[in-house]
């Protein structure tokens, strides 16, 4: 009986998370966040502008 061997455990791991960090990088960020981002940035501008 052939029994997989540590390296094939390894290399199959880092492909599915290859795979899993590739897929997230092409979801970008959410609208909603990208609004929260919108908003804290302005919220810093406010806040220098007021020292």
């Amino acid at each position: 009986m052939n029994t997989p061997k540590k390296d094939d455990y390894e290399r199959a791991i880092d492909e599915n998370l290859k795979k899993v960090f590739e897929q997230t990088l092409e979801e970008g960020i959410p609208d909603r966040f990208q609004d929260l981002l919108s908003q804290l940035k302005q919220q810093d501008r406010n806040q220098g502008s007021a020292k």
